[in-house]
């Protein structure tokens, strides 16, 4: 079967907007209350719950609103619960995420679930490697650049979501720049930085005398944003008794000022983004389903820098531009410590990624990543003379001291951290340490 994770076939649609094969997921209830439903086949995310918005919408009453998310990844199939009350069963073991291989079946609720992969799906990608301040060669993130050049061609909101560092604001900001509002302004607000009693200044305005220290009328956000686009972002702070004066003046298009009673009209493109998963909150109670839909129309996650290493010469190369430089990332880095930019994590991700670029034309030095890996000290030439079975175990024996030595390293000495970076089982890895002691 066809998937992105096996090289696959471009489809030209026309001379703008290729196509790509992408391996989709399916799954069938096979026990429950909604017995015989099913979902899928059209994407390689799909989430399960109550609520609608879910690609498996189930009646079951003891469904969280957003249950849980399934993803298609190198290895298998990723469940991640998404903040529900009565938890993702796998067996008897309570998971809050895991890798599955298809078929296997998965109780929410009252329900049991059968996940697989579905029929392969085709998907634009866009043409060029550049959107505004967005670059990317890897199939996941041009897939992602034409959805944002297609949602910037409407007035509907839209929510981006992502870890911190990968880029969210630059999404927002050629969501503006790339569409009819280009002209009008773009005003960011963030829900995060600003202490709670600010925040309806901050997006309404006030009026003077509102509280102290308000000494003069002010605009807020939305009357500057007037015409053009309004970014919230890390929306997911927004306080609770904020929600439903924000969902107020979404709706209507109308808002007060703080202190004041003059009704205000206003027309912007909203644009939120936040680093966490607002189905969590909305299970939890603390953010409003009904707002959560109002800034959901479009959701575009953006993936971190581990998932799309492949954009990381060429992210360093437009880094090294924007810094007026002329050479290359290969030029800056060399070969050596090229390749430890791309064996690297990220956490940090884009932002950590340009950290590194102006480390190294400041300091001439790479902070932060792991050193080179120390070569196998049994090469493959070394054991040809030997018996299979001797040479073979030789090399794995290598090879495990070797990689199992790396992760550790990259968790500090924690085998559970670096079971989770390996995707191994943590009770395997402990089983195969017993074999290197010198690793312990």
């Amino acid at each position: 079967m066809p998937s992105e994770r096996e090289n696959p076939h471009t489809l030209p649609l026309t001379d703008e907007e290729p196509l790509v094969q992408i391996a989709t997921l399916a799954v069938e209830v096979v026990d429950g209350p909604d017995q015989g439903r099913r979902a899928g086949g059209d994407a390689d995310v799909l989430a399960i719950g109550s609520a609608e918005g879910n690609q498996l919408h189930l009646s079951d009453p003891h469904v969280s609103r957003f249950h849980c998310e399934l993803e298609l990844v190198e290895d298998g199939i990723r469940i991640r619960d998404t903040g529900s009350t009565n938890g993702v069963w796998l067996g008897k073991a309570r998971i809050t995420e895991a890798i599955v291989g298809p078929g296997t079946e998965l109780r929410v609720g009252d329900t049991v679930v059968r996940v697989a992969e579905g029929e392969p799906a085709s998907q634009e990608i866009y043409i060029a490697h550049r959107l505004g301040d967005l670059c990317g060669r890897t199939e996941k993130m041009r897939r992602l650049l034409s959805l944002v050049d297609r949602a910037s061609k409407t007035d509907a909101s839209v929510l981006i979501t992502g870890e911190s560092g990968t880029g969210k604001e630059l999404v927002a900001r050629a969501l503006h720049d790339c569409g009819g509002r280009r002209k009008g302004p773009f005003v960011t607000v963030d829900c995060g930085a600003l202490a709670a009693n600010l925040v309806a200044s901050e997006l309404f305005g006030h009026e003077r005398g509102a509280f102290t220290g308000a000494d003069r009328r002010r605009e807020g956000a939305f009357a500057r944003a007037n015409g053009g686009t309004l970014f919230l972002d890390e929306i997911g702070e927004l306080p609770a008794d904020l929600q439903p004066t924000l969902l107020g003046a979404l709706e209507r298009r109308r808002f007060r000022r703080v202190g004041g009673s003059e009704e205000l009209s206003t027309d912007v493109r909203v644009v939120a983004a936040t680093h966490r998963d607002l189905r969590d909150r909305v299970n939890e109670g603390s953010f409003r389903l009904d707002l959560f839909y109002r800034l959901a129309v479009i959701q575009l996650k953006v993936p971190p820098l581990r998932e799309r290493r492949g954009d990381i010469e060429l992210l360093c190369d437009h880094f090294l531009a924007q810094y007026g430089e002329s050479k290359t990332a290969r030029e800056l880095f060399g070969d050596t410590d090229l390749d430890r930019l791309l064996r690297h994590d990220w956490p940090g991700n884009v932002r950590e990624l340009r950290n590194a670029v102006e480390a190294r034309l400041a300091m001439g030095e790479t902070f932060g990543l792991p050193e080179a890996d120390v070569q196998p000290s049994v090469a493959v030439d070394g054991v040809l003379s030997l018996p299979y079975r001797e040479a073979r175990a030789a090399v794995i024996r290598d090879f495990e001291a070797s990689y199992f030595g790396h992760h550790l390293h990259a968790a500090d000495g924690n085998v559970a951290k670096a079971a989770r970076l390996m995707r191994m089982d943590r009770s395997h890895l402990f089983t195969l340490l017993r074999e290197h002691p010198d690793l312990r």
